[in-house]
């Protein structure tokens, strides 16, 4: 809903989807993670039937929305325990993230992880990214691994191919593909009355 009123595809999603009928905290732990390595993001993916492309496209659903400033203050100040910032932020972008992110901070304001365009689901955030402008670690990591960055390159315009169009129906249907993930049938889980809760 939030992609199709920033200016994003939509697309039909299936109805009747079947729920668990528990609900438990470690079942969220193998979630990707900011600081995640590319290898460790294309297992994860992988283990839920999604490929390199589909994790690419995924990412740039982070077009819109913001983070806290706790994510990723690590690569701000102290990357790797090094006591210097990540050398992969855009150095002009740095000192923004500083100043938004002071050191004695709280860690809890928040930072668009788009920059430009944090409301418009558009392709900038893959131009942003190769240009050192990512905001979380595996975002940033996405324009420097071998097995991602021509998909990069290829949604931020640089590859031949109608931009917009071509990543717009590529969501679409990485969406539905993660979607599928899963699916409960027969009398495995429920179909609830009201989502957030079970029947």
């Amino acid at each position: 809903y939030a992609v199709d009123l920033s200016g994003g595809p939509h697309w039909n999603v299936p109805l009747g989807r079947r729920d668990g009928r528990v609900s438990l905290a470690s079942d969220a732990a193998n979630l990707p993670a900011p600081i995640d390595s590319i290898s460790t993001l294309k297992q994860k993916f992988a283990a839920k039937g999604l490929s390199t492309q589909d994790l690419v496209i995924l990412n740039g659903a982070h077009t819109i929305g913001q983070t806290d400033c706790r994510f990723f203050s690590y690569r701000v100040y102290n990357y790797s325990r090094t006591g210097f910032p990540d050398p992969t932020i855009n150095v002009e972008y740095l000192s923004t993230l500083q100043a938004l992110c002071p050191a004695n901070g709280d860690g809890l304001t928040k930072v668009a992880l788009d920059r430009g365009s944090q409301t418009d689901f558009d392709t900038s955030f893959f131009s942003n990214v190769l240009r050192g402008y990512g905001v979380l670690e595996s975002d940033q990591r996405l324009a420097s691994d071998s097995s991602t960055v021509t998909y990069v390159k290829k949604y931020a315009g640089l590859l031949t191919g109608l931009l917009g169009i071509s990543y717009n129906l590529a969501f679409s249907q990485s969406m539905i593909k993660m979607s599928n993930i899963g699916v409960k049938i027969g009398s495995d889980g429920e179909i609830r009355k009201v989502c957030s809760a079970f029947n």
